[in-house]
């Protein structure tokens, strides 16, 4: 541990005392933008630098005058939960030009302005860069036009360029996700959950346009959402204009008596032989093939606007942060960099190389590459493009191989969103793959009941969408039932099992684990996804359905602080889920602006209540007039919530009144997030793989055996990858009394939510720093 420590780096060397830093938002605007704004002047400001509001993005440079406005704390408050960008955005032709580039400099000389914080797509991007280069050419000729004088351009000879990927359409290569596409899906989701239903009721089919430009990834990823009913036309994809399997689809669809069919088209989507693929064309064809009354709808803007979602205002507050700490740490030969997200992780990569491999996309495109695209594209873009294909188009029982395996899948815990898309993607990848597949209904209760049946592929269509847990879940462990639960296994010749739950699942696999030695019926292989909205899990920084209930807190908090809009001077004390674990409170806090976070994993004592209402004091007297206090509902036996309020409301007499407010079974409840769902989808899709390769290799004299410890595991996300743990080898990472992991990744982000709640706080930056560069296997798990 002693060794750990010694590495550790903290951001307190960094001063920005006698910087200056410009942030500006630039090109089309995407949710989560304002986020980011916030956390660079936050972040700014609190190391000593002066941050510059640059209104209208490159157009407000050229511009000058009140367009460059010095921001303050304040006035970025209130801005997480807004959509768009507050400071404006627009496209600006004269800042191609020498000229347009030469004014802007000197504008931002008279302020001493040498940082840059861009926020846009690869455009604004890659105008940032040769701006930086240019930049010792230009302040030469402010010196000779007797615009400046010598001594301003020796003081500001370098500048240092960061940027951030805002962008609804995710088309920026070397980075996960680009701020506001998620909240974009999020916008697509809603609509086509209503447009469902008047779907059903006629047997229509719909055709769907989203935005996404030259890229299929928001309705790629919609197919993995809606692939029981949707189909994909994308860009990305060398299909023809309307194929025959897709019509051997729809006809398949409406035999198994489906009433619906969704086609969802990119609006850049071309042919193989790049040729545009239209709504009306393909209303065309659906009706004349097949004579099915279709209709057309163009989501278009409606994808931009809205509040942000909660990834994407943590997405943004995460980046906003590194890319002044990226600021801070550059030199004269400091390459641009652009702040990128690697699986679980912000990393920097070289800004031209992003950029070049953007422009590769296209040029494949342009040559009718379009394996060359897609492979451009990342493991994440290419994993649910082969997820898709993998549940989209239900073969022939002739087509199919016969493994003669059968494998069992049951929900343990307590319900958690998306844990219907995750039963369905195994159900049906197991049917591809093969296999027989069961159902098991009401958890390991059911189990030793019986409540066993074969479930099939058209059982599972619609599920995606749903809440909660069609098959039923009980926190019931085995360890009591271990002699019924064997014996159900003999009886449906259950060869391998998926539990996807929360902490009673990784209870229960390591029961039927350690049972192997009395009882062979549990040595075959079994693998657990964890699903909880607690993220409680050993092994896995991530759960399905935590980032459902972060939305329904985050969303919650806006409302209330909404509600005293028209009231001055309030706080609100709110409880939030997570048995023992502060990661709902912490992260949920983030997203939604908190004041201050009570978790188990902080152990606070009076003097930190009372520093934190003398603290929410002196914000009173500011113009922010407001107050956030989130408390996790198990984070201390003594100060309840019923105590905070109360302490609250009385230290904070006469200056603020107070309100609280119990969320409560309302986080589980709801339908999935679009993350929800494709996490889901995707890593019920990866066990069932796993589970394909172990039966093979543990199927011996006609039959399967397997009772090693690497045949027993959890899948989760670790920092940048899926990685498959024996759960035996979680044991001592695991705090079995408190239901947690002995180490959280994301208690390294409540420094960062403190600092933009201005306290005074140390910040471990030690995985920030290191430019990397741009390769494939930097999109390994690829969150989205």
């Amino acid at each position: 541990m002693a060794k750990r420590q010694d590495t550790k780096k903290f951001f307190e060397n960094l001063s920005g005392a006698g910087k200056s830093i410009g942030v500006l938002t630039s090109g089309g605007d995407a949710q989560g933008m304002n986020a980011a704004v916030r956390a660079v002047v936050r972040m700014g400001i609190y190391v000593g630098a002066k941050v510059y509001f640059v209104h209208e993005g490159y157009q407000g440079m050229v511009d000058g005058g009140d367009n460059i406005e010095e921001a303050s704390w304040e006035s970025v408050s209130s801005m997480l939960q807004v959509g768009g960008t507050v400071i404006g955005s627009a496209r600006c032709k004269e800042f191609r030009s020498h000229e347009g580039r030469l004014k802007a400099a000197h504008h931002l000389v008279q302020r001493d302005i040498t940082n840059l914080c861009v926020i846009g797509g690869d455009g604004s991007l890659t105008g940032a860069n040769l701006f930086r280069e240019e930049w010792s050419g230009l302040l030469e000729e402010l010196v000779q036009q007797g615009l400046i004088d010598e001594e301003a351009a020796q003081n500001n000879s370098e500048l240092h360029i960061v940027g951030m990927v805002g962008s609804i359409d995710n088309d920026f290569c070397g980075t996960d996700m680009t701020i506001g596409t998620d909240s974009a899906l999020h916008r697509i989701i809603e609509v086509v959950d209503a447009i469902m239903t008047t779907a059903q009721s006629h047997q229509r089919t719909f055709v769907l346009e989203v935005m996404g430009r030259h890229c299929g990834y928001g309705m790629a990823f919609h197919f993995l959402i809606y692939s029981c009913t949707c189909y994909n036309l994308a860009m990305d994809s060398q299909q023809s204009c309307f194929e025959k399997p897709n019509a051997k689809m729809f006809c398949h669809n409406r035999a198994d008596k489906k009433r619906l069919n969704i086609i969802i088209v990119a609006e850049g989507a071309i042919d193989s032989h790049n040729k545009p693929i239209t709504t009306d064309h393909i209303k065309e064809l659906v009706v004349s093939c097949l004579g099915f009354d279709t209709r057309v709808t163009i989501l278009g803007h409606v994808q931009r606007g809205g509040t942000p979602s909660a990834f994407d205002r943590i997405l943004a507050s995460r980046m906003g942060v590194e890319a002044v700490l990226a600021l801070l740490e550059a030199s004269a030969s400091t390459p641009a960099c652009v702040v990128s997200l690697c699986g679980n992780q912000a990393v920097r990569l070289p800004l031209m190389e992003c950029v070049q491999m953007t422009q590769d996309v296209q040029k494949a495109m342009d040559e009718k590459n379009f394996e060359e695209a897609v492979r451009l594209r990342g493991r994440s873009f290419e994993n649910n493009l082969n997820t898709y294909k993998l549940l989209s188009y239900r073969k022939a029982d002739s087509e199919l191989p016969n493994s003669s395996f059968n494998v069992a899948v049951l929900n343990v815990g307590a319900p958690a969103a998306g844990m219907n898309a995750a039963v369905r993607s195994a159900v049906r990848v197991g049917i591809t793959e093969g296999h027989k597949m069961f159902a098991v209904n009401d958890g390991f209760e059911g189990f030793y009941k019986g409540q066993i049946k074969e479930i099939k592929w058209g059982d599972v269509g619609g599920w995606t969408g749903q809440g909660g847990s069609i098959l039923g879940t009980k926190r019931t462990l085995p360890a009591k039932h271990l002699d019924k639960i064997a014996e159900q296994i003999r009886i449906h010749n259950i060869n391998a099992l998926l539990v996807i739950g929360g902490f009673e699942a990784f209870l229960g696999v390591m029961e039927l684990s350690a049972a192997r030695e009395k009882y062979n019926e549990f040595c075959v292989p079994m693998v657990m996804v964890p699903a909880t909205v607690s993220n409680n899990i050993p092994g896995s920084d991530l759960s399905i359905g935590a980032d459902t209930a972060l939305n329904a807190i985050t969303d919650t908090c806006d409302r209330i602080k909404q509600s005293a809009s028209g009231t001055k001077r309030r706080v609100f004390i709110i409880e939030t889920m997570g048995g023992y674990c502060g990661y709902l409170a912490s992260v949920g806090g983030l997203a939604a602006g908190a004041d201050a976070v009570y978790i188990y994993e902080e152990p606070f004592d009076i003097r930190d209540l009372q520093s934190n209402v003398e603290h929410l004091t002196e914000k009173m007297k500011t113009g922010i007039q407001r107050g956030l206090v989130l408390r996790n509902e198990n984070s201390n036996e003594n100060f309840t919530t019923d105590f905070i309020y109360q302490l609250y409301s009385e230290e904070g007499k006469g200056v603020f009144d107070c309100r609280k407010n119990v969320l409560g079974h309302m986080q589980q409840g709801g339908a999935p997030s679009p993350f929800d769902r494709n996490f889901g989808t995707k890593i019920a899709a990866k066990a069932i793989q796993w589970i394909s390769r172990k039966l093979k290799d543990s199927y011996k004299e006609g039959r399967v055996f397997a009772n090693t410890e690497d045949t027993a595991c959890l899948l989760g996300m670790r920092r940048r990858a899926m990685v498959f743990q024996p759960v035996v080898q979680l044991k001592d990472q695991t705090d079995f009394i408190h239901r947690i992991p002995k180490e959280q990744w994301w208690l390294k982000l409540r420094p960062l939510m403190k600092i933009l709640a201005k306290y005074k706080t140390s910040y471990d930056v030690s995985d920030s720093g290191q430019l990397e560069h741009v390769t494939r296997s930097l999109d390994r798990a690829g969150l989205l």
